[in-house]
């Protein structure tokens, strides 16, 4: 199997230690992002750590037809992506009622539109290849609904369903497809998603070396859904699911509210 990983999202947070690690561990990287300068900067330090390959695309994902001209640069260049690291993604705070509602389309363009257009197009070559591994970013948001995210916990619902699906679809073909849902992380995420002040962010949360290290051995194990805190594994997956929608409803409200 080759080692070329696709990184959606590198010049940051989660994407940026996902870059650092693959590269870290020997593979060559395909980096992308809206920003080039941080990419750029991103791309020589991997180069001079670690001795491997480093391509730049920077684009806005989310924009439309991005993901078409994003892999149809890929295939131009002649590389070959190995490994497929959807990271991308943006939430933001408040009613969703209230919030623009080009915030709301845009974010579900990119969290859920430009990951499935780029999921298809990749998984494809995988398969007729006979091997691959997709890791696709989710969050622990995806097993509940969200008030005061609405659309960012509907969009990870979807990344964690598609995901799934997925994977037992493509069983037995080589390839395997994985969803990380982590909990609250330390990145730029919180601030873009206006979340400072809200209970979710005041206790901190991991660093994202340590989500990307989670997340990127248990794709390479080929596991299905992994969630990087234990405790908040067991929360989502076994007693949220038994508590009253209303209860979990208000709950996950306050913990978001101002």
């Amino acid at each position: 199997m080759g080692n070329t990983a696709l990184i959606t999202g590198a010049s940051a947070g989660i994407g940026q230690a996902f870059a650092r690690l693959h590269a870290g561990r020997g593979g060559d990287v395909i980096l992308t992002a809206r920003r080039r300068e941080s990419l750029e900067t991103l791309k020589a330090e991997l180069t001079q750590a670690h001795g491997v390959q480093a391509w730049v695309f920077p684009l806005d994902l989310g924009a439309e037809g991005a993901a078409q001209s994003l892999y149809s640069q890929i295939k131009a260049a002649g590389l070959q992506v190995d490994v497929l690291i959807n990271n991308a993604g943006f939430g933001g705070q408040g009613k969703h009622l209230q919030r623009p509602l080009q915030a709301e389309t845009d974010m579900i363009d990119l969290n859920v539109s430009a990951l499935v257009s780029l999921t298809h197009l990749v998984a494809q070559d995988m398969v007729a290849r006979g091997q691959g591994r997709i890791l696709n970013v989710g969050s622990t948001a995806g097993f509940m609904p969200g008030p005061n995210q609405a659309i960012y916990f509907a969009t990870k619902a979807f990344v964690k369903s598609y995901t799934e699906a997925l994977a037992q679809e493509i069983k037995g073909t080589g390839v395997t497809a994985t969803l990380l849902a982590p909990g609250y992380v330390e990145t730029e995420f919180a601030k873009r998603a206006d979340l400072v002040g809200t209970n979710l962010v005041k206790g901190g949360g991991k660093s994202p070396a340590s989500v990307a290290e989670h997340g990127y051995d248990a794709m390479m194990a080929g596991k299905l859904v992994t969630v990087n805190e234990p405790l908040l594994g067991f929360a989502v997956n076994w007693l949220i699911p038994l508590l009253p929608r209303r209860v979990v409803l208000a709950m996950v409200e306050k913990m978001q509210a101002k």
